[in-house]
């Protein structure tokens, strides 16, 4: 099991700035130096590890420590004077609870586990409602509806205490009851209990307050499901003026009983919890719990918050979410102002174990390096970020078409959910996972996490396939620089102006309305793009936009993926945007912007490409140059065998492929594994699989753009894994190095409109 992981206060750093290490030791010392990430790939075939030492951070010895992520998404209202005054109480809400059966989970609480004092409006450990009372001199009282709660239903939620009578009343009622079911329950009853003595805690939503450490506050008893409309009153209150205060509009505040009545429905896009009632008692989100999620109010004709905020007032926490894992910095690095821009990683060393934090060192700052920019997807690390594919999905198996093998950081994943989830994921409760954050270890985000390296051919995905590239761009002697996908988000077009050609990853799936932007509007004004992946600018992200660090996405009615947003779920919490696949973003199709899109995908054995009569084209005459007309292109590989293969990209004009691309050459014969997309089908039917459907294969496409711009697509998650295979001297090299040749050369290209019957 692992002893040591660790993450990074940023994932991109300028010279000259600082950047510092979070680290989760299980032992008395651990080692760490910075190295280049030349190569991850630790396949037999391939170049093998290529990590440099950087000398300007010799390998040393430090300390270790334990550091705990405390998962959890919960509400914390500040204490203050109002709050310490209580002597009675009456607490109210309605809630969706999703795990009722799963133990003790707090509602609305103000408790302080030490001396036994305030007050708890809980689920009990039998799924039912209670409330908890006491007096912080070890007297105590719980009162229970006695009824289990069911999963998924709506409740209104209601409990009082009163100080001078000790009575208390606990209340719970479905807004919809079925034959045979009975969750409704109420109960009362007179206790020793005469006081909730200042708690000297805060208020807290979904969880039980713990302790504060290092100034953070730790909860307990986490709840899952959803909670609105929460109010409280300084004084017991019978069911009829609770009923007055459940929805707008409240009651006059001058003659209410109301000390705060929380609307979720308020800053939606924030984290901030707005106290709409007299007492302006505000709080705050901790772990990112799920907003833009409908309520019990919602109706089904209408679907984007914005246009009926009042609809989506509830707020759905999670025993899982995490943000920031919160450890603090063990070692910091400044970057010298000379460190070459690239892939970088402080490498962690304990007992036969290392692992590596993986951060990108840009150009400095105004000033590009190179006219070569590589753009690390950090967009798409945050999706698949500690994934469970292989612990969570009954279906993986026959997905990838063979036998699952789990990799050491799966296991540790399956046993340590508090590390987060990929947004492939869903929560404990299974509801869908929409956000990820970078503030936390991400275990498949370094080299060296091997695949199956087994007889068969590699199924390598992601990170160390990226290396790919980064590899032959060193090997050939290419200057670049790189930055994050996050980058391209905070700066769009500003980032790129400089550069002559923009090379993606193998597979740069995620990306937000600002990256395409930014990344569109630098291809038609004059800027070179190289697509060297498949299953790109596929979906629609959101980052959060005063929280930095974490992404959204909401899988909205299409696409392939693992989960669907629910009804009234489509739109991002963070910016309002509809999310779901860029193909239904009005005009927005991936082939508008590299001239290829999804077709399929399939996880065994990749395939290779064969010329069309595109690749016939004068234009085209700089890029097949070398290649023999009958020759196969990237029949070989460290990725399935083949250079097609994973996920693959078609060339289809109506859905925004330029007129005038030419279709160079197209990838034939792939495995019964390779399906088509279920976007592409109206209706399920037989033959839609590699083996016999020709819609399935990749496009190798290049077009020119406006301005003397040009594009050049692989259509192909696999072809990186050919660049390097026979010392790099083979096709899918020299055909990629005849590209980037020109693509750096500053001569114009000249778009040959008439020319395009030659397109297929």
């Amino acid at each position: 099991m692992l002893k040591i992981t660790g993450y990074a206060d940023r994932v991109s750093v300028f010279p000259g700035e600082t950047i510092q290490f979070m680290v989760n030791c299980e032992a008395a010392a651990y080692e760490a130096d910075i190295v280049r990430v030349v190569h991850g790939d630790t396949a037999p075939a391939g170049p093998g590890l290529k990590l440099v030492p950087i000398p300007s951070f010799p390998a040393a010895t430090y300390p270790g420590r334990p550091q705990r992520i405390h998962a959890g998404s919960f509400g914390v209202v500040p204490d203050g004077p109002e709050l310490s005054a209580l002597a009675s109480v009456s607490v109210q809400a309605m809630i969706q609870p999703t795990t009722p059966a799963k133990g003790e989970q707090g509602i609305i609480t103000r408790w302080d586990p030490v001396r036994g004092a305030g007050f708890a409006l809980v689920i009990d450990e039998n799924g039912a409602l209670a409330l908890r009372v006491g007096d912080g001199l070890g007297g105590e009282a719980t009162v229970s509806t006695g009824r289990a709660m069911h999963a998924g239903t709506w409740y209104f939620v209601g409990a009082s205490f009163d100080a001078a009578s000790g009575e208390i009343v606990v209340r719970q009622e479905p807004l919809r009851t079925f034959p045979g079911r009975d969750d409704t329950g109420s109960a009362s009853a007179t206790v020793s209990v005469r006081s909730i003595a200042h708690a000297g805690a805060p208020l807290l939503f979904a969880a039980l307050f713990a302790r504060e450490e290092r100034g953070r506050i730790i909860a307990g008893a986490h709840y899952n499901g959803r909670i609105e409309a929460p109010r409280l009153c300084a004084v017991a209150v019978d069911r009829a003026a609770m009923e007055q205060l459940k929805t707008p509009p409240l009651p006059p505040l001058v003659s209410s009983p109301l000390l705060a009545a929380w609307d979720f429905s308020k800053d939606i896009s924030g984290v901030s919890l707005v106290d709409v009632g007299p007492s302006r008692l505000d709080g705050y989100v901790v772990n990112m719990p799920a907003r833009g999620v409908v309520g019990h109010l919602h109706q089904v004709d209408v679907h984007d918050w914005k246009s009926a905020p009042e609809q989506w007032g509830a707020i759905h926490f999670h025993d899982d979410d995490v943000y920031d894992a919160g450890w603090e910095a063990d070692f910091a690095w400044k970057v010298p102002d000379d460190l070459p821009s690239g892939v970088y990683a402080a490498r962690l060393r304990i007992e036969g174990q290392q692992q590596h934090v993986t951060f990108v060192v840009r150009a400095p700052r105004g000033k590009a390096g190179s006219k070569l920019l590589y753009i690390f997807p950090l967009a798409t690390y945050l999706a698949y970020a500690n994934e469970h594919f292989g612990t969570n999905s009954a279906l993986v198996e026959m997905h990838l078409n063979r036998a699952t093998v789990l990799h050491p950081h799966q296991v540790f994943l399956n046993e340590h959910r508090e590390y987060g989830h990929s947004l492939y994921d869903t929560h404990t409760d299974g509801s869908p996972v929409y956000y990820s954050s970078r503030f936390r270890p991400i275990l498949n985000m370094q080299p060296t996490i091997e695949a199956n390296h087994g007889a068969r051919p590699s199924n390598l995905w992601l990170f160390n396939a990226d290396t790919h590239i980064t590899d032959w761009l060193e090997e050939n002697g290419f200057d670049f620089d790189v930055a994050t996908d996050e980058d391209l988000h905070n700066e769009g077009l500003g980032l790129l102006r400089s550069y002559r050609t923009v090379m993606t990853s193998t597979h740069p799936e995620y990306y937000s309305r600002q990256m395409w932007d930014g990344l569109f509007a630098f291809t038609e004004s004059g800027g070179r793009l190289m697509y060297m992946g498949g299953n790109g600018f596929y979906w629609r992200v959101a980052f959060h936009q005063t929280v930095p660090g974490v992404m959204e996405v909401r899988r909205a009615e299409a696409g392939s993926r693992s989960w669907e947003a629910p009804t009234g779920e489509y739109y991002h919490s963070f910016t309002g945007e509809y999310g779901g696949l860029w193909r239904r973003q009005g005009g927005r199709a991936p082939n508008v912007m590299c001239g290829v899109g999804f077709i399929a995908q399939g996880f065994d054995e990749s395939s290779y490409y064969v010329r069309k009569p595109g690749s016939e084209d004068p234009r085209a005459a700089f890029i097949l140059e070398g290649v023999g007309a009958d020759e196969r292109i990237g029949d070989f590989g460290l990725i399935g065998g083949g250079a097609a293969g994973m996920e693959v990209d078609c060339h289809n004009p109506a859905l925004g492929s330029p007129p005038h691309a030419l279709v160079l050459a197209s990838s034939e014969r792939h495995s019964e594994a390779h399906c088509l997309v279920v976007e592409e089908m109206l209706y399920n039917f037989m033959g839609s699989t590699g083996d016999v459907c020709p819609q399935v294969h990749a496009d190798l496409v290049f077009y020119e753009t406006l301005g003397g711009g040009a594009v050049f697509s692989v259509g192909s998650i696999a072809w990186a894994g050919s660049l390097s295979h026979n010392g790099y001297d083979n096709n899918v090299s020299l055909i990629t190095k005849n590209v980037l040749d020109r693509f750096l050369d500053e001569t114009p290209f000249e778009v040959a409109v008439r020319e395009a019957s030659l397109s297929r």
